[in-house]
């Protein structure tokens, strides 16, 4: 049972991780074409944010099983 929770735990960070990296393109590609609202630029800081807390706690826990 934990196995299970486990893997639907790292399906749904993988869909979170391909969504916010999706959102972020997309706000990228809007701040070209034109200046973007309050609550937009605050989704793509956070998102920008996001993406990088979690590829960097990714990496460490993966060096943390290599290593340990």
């Amino acid at each position: 049972m934990v196995n299970l929770l486990e893997n639907i735990f790292q399906i749904s960070a993988i869909i979170l991780l391909l969504c916010s990296f999706y959102y972020y393109r997309h706000f990228k590609k809007i701040k070209r074409e034109r200046k973007l609202t309050a609550f937009e630029l605050s989704i793509y800081i956070i998102t920008r944010i996001a993406l990088f807390l979690c590829a960097s706690s990714y990496l460490l826990l993966f060096l943390d099983r290599s290593f340990g």
